[in-house]
């Protein structure tokens, strides 16, 4: 048996006590309302004020906001559906599961083009405004998501070549490997998650290394820049880290074979909903022009 078929089969036999299902449901929900709200704040800051929906920068920040907010909604769903139905029909679980792993899949796209955005405007400052056009950036969001369903929807078109109509009308418990349970599909997704992490850190090595060469000769901008690469290195790394999921989970489960539950629950909030509360707080507070009208936007708020 293989660590992904090692890890489903633990998922879908192991059963939380009714009183532990409750509290880190409870949590789950709770979080991600609490993330959406501050995601929700931020939206209506970027689409109020035309400093930012006319700038590619804030454009790009805004659909990274979306983004995660649709695939949070989705994560979490599949959470509470894998503890209060347990199992799905395979057609809606099928849905569910290609909408959230387009998402999944936006965020390192999403964050690259920022640090290419951040590198042109830096490195290229005269060019910046003929490069990085509203027009454009709006064309690069259809390409991030037209990269991540020609990733993904391959395997929906596999498994409708490969599995009877019957299937679909079954019910399963609803993961990735339970719809897709292909074994080519295995090793594709194994191979695109490798291209996916190459491709972007190449892009955030390439861009730091020429930002920190301009940051030495030029002014605060760059350095702040500089800063900004790696701020993006390190969220990029927590968002590629959920391709890790089930080699760690194996581990965690060989380890730790009295907590299972406790590990699934760990990996869940690790790599699920930690990357998507550090991405408004760092954006929605380190960012000065941001974080003033977010004040205004808050002060408003509270005085109504």
């Amino acid at each position: 048996m293989n660590s992904s078929s090692a890890s489903v089969t633990v998922v879908v036999e192991y059963r939380d006590p009714f009183t532990s299902a409750v509290t880190k449901n409870v949590i789950v929900v709770a979080i991600s309302i609490s993330i959406n709200y501050i995601n929700v704040g931020l939206i209506q800051t970027f689409h109020r004020h035309q400093i930012f929906y006319s700038n590619p920068r804030y454009i790009l920040f805004a659909h990274l906001m979306i983004n995660d907010m649709i695939q949070l909604m989705l994560t979490v769903l599949l959470f509470i559906i894998s503890y209060s139905l347990h199992k799905i029909e395979v057609s809606a679980c099928c849905t569910l599961i290609l909408v959230t792993l387009f998402t999944t899949e936006n965020t390192p796209l999403n964050l690259a083009c920022m640090v290419m955005e951040c590198y042109i405007a830096v490195c290229f400052p005269l060019h910046h405004a003929q490069i990085c056009t509203v027009k454009r950036t709006r064309m690069l969001i259809g390409l991030i998501w037209m990269t991540s369903m020609f990733s993904v929807l391959p395997d929906l078109f596999i498994t409708l070549a490969t599995e009877s109509l019957d299937f679909f009308d079954s019910e399963v418990f609803c993961l990735r490997e339970t719809v897709f349970r292909n074994p080519l599909l295995i090793q594709k997704r194994d191979i695109t998650n490798i291209v996916y992490l190459v491709l972007v850190w190449l892009i955030i090595f390439f861009t730091y290394f020429r930002i920190l060469f301009t940051a030495k000769t030029a002014s605060k901008d760059a350095k702040k820049a500089r800063n900004t690469i790696l701020i993006h290195g390190f969220q990029v790394l927590l968002c590629m880290a959920i391709y890790a999921d089930p080699l760690l989970l194996k581990v965690l489960v060989q380890r730790f074979p009295n907590n299972i539950a406790d590990c699934l629950f760990a990996c869940y909030i690790l790599f699920q909903i930690l990357p998507r509360f550090l991405n408004p707080i760092i954006y929605g507070v380190r960012d000065k022009t941001f974080r003033k009208y977010l004040k205004t936007y808050l002060l408003c708020r509270s005085g109504q």
